[in-house]
């Protein structure tokens, strides 16, 4: 019986990691259309210099009109942190538009915890993460449905914590992306795999400090870099093999971070898509690019294929790239 009962709660508590709040669909025009925000670096504390985040977001989604919004980390950087994220989060909220948060290397620094944070989000109205049901803040998928077929999943969104700073003193730095992590990934893919009949599902990435092969893509010549290249990449200083199996699983076309301010750029490497998003946060920490902004990715529907660019100030769009038409 209690070996019984541990099956029915692992089931139970991945049926709440999946349990989407509301559907995300691809448009009758087949497209879907995400708006990436990332490193707002809110500080409650500092309106006056937190203010251009909220311009250019709102800026933002007023010229897009995106189907989904992602935050990929460092949100609020300050004490009141819940009160800060009322005030980031609203710009979705007050345009009805879903919204999701993965956290980075700051935003646990302050009054509360990434478990705390990640509830916190979680019961706002238009967010999609599910519920938590572990003692840590969970990766969790989004499905985008087919414009055709309410029931056929036709794209897949993973959500991953980067996390902060690594714990080993030989081994300095910034944290990696867990086993465990990736053997969730694996799992997911393969599930999602099998439904669609043994065809990988087209797939992207979101989290925040980038991967080693960020940095393996910039050193190899071959590989076309459109954007920005401000610094260098601030990453992991071991692998822990997500890259890997990623290529292994055959279903992520691209990897969308924040972390490194100063840049934006877009590289292929091994054909994945390895892209920052544009800084969009005000002048509360360093960043030297002339405008905040945004990336937008507009997926198609039943191709692995997406168009991809910046969005900054007075309307200006920078850096627009179709995957994988610019890059091979």
């Amino acid at each position: 019986m209690y070996r019984i009962f541990l099956c029915l709660m692992a089931v139970l508590n991945f049926t709440a990691l999946f349990a989407q709040k509301s559907i995300l669909k691809f448009n009758t025009d087949g497209n879907f259309k995400i708006v990436q925000f990332t490193d707002t670096h809110y500080k409650v504390d500092d309106q006056a210099n937190s203010q251009v985040a909220l311009d250019r977001m709102n800026e933002v989604l007023d010229a897009e009109k995106p189907d989904f919004v992602i935050f990929t980390g460092d949100v609020v950087v300050s004490n009141e942190s819940f009160k800060g994220l009322d005030t980031v989060l609203d710009v979705c909220i007050k345009r009805h538009i879903p919204y999701a948060v993965v956290f980075g290397n700051h935003d646990d620094e302050y009054d509360h915890t990434r478990p705390e944070l990640y509830d916190y989000i979680a019961k706002k109205q238009g967010c999609l993460m599910p519920v938590r049901t572990t003692e840590i803040a969970p990766d969790y998928v989004l499905t985008v449905k087919s414009s055709k077929d309410k029931n056929k999943d036709a794209a897949v969104l993973y959500c991953i914590d980067s996390h902060s700073y690594t714990s080993i003193k030989s081994v300095p730095g910034y944290d990696w992306i867990k086993f465990d992590q990736i053997a969730w990934y694996r799992e997911q893919s393969r599930k999602f795999t099998k439904q669609n009949g043994g065809e990988p599902i087209p797939a992207l990435a979101f989290f925040h400090i980038a991967i080693p092969e960020y940095r393996d893509a910039v050193m190899e010549e071959k590989n076309r870099l459109f954007g920005v290249r401000g610094e260098g990449v601030a990453c992991p200083t071991t692998n822990s093999g997500f890259f890997t199996s990623v290529k292994e699983c055959g279903d992520v076309m691209g990897m969308f971070v924040g972390h490194d301010h100063d840049n934006d750029y877009a590289v292929a490497y091994k054909e994945v898509l390895l892209a920052y998003g544009r800084y969009t946060g005000g002048n509360t920490v360093y960043n030297d690019l002339p405008s905040n902004g945004a990336r937008v990715i507009v997926l198609k529907e039943g191709e692995r294929k997406f168009n991809t660019y910046i969005r900054i100030a007075n309307g200006e769009i920078e850096s627009f790239v179709s995957y994988p038409d610019n890059f091979f």
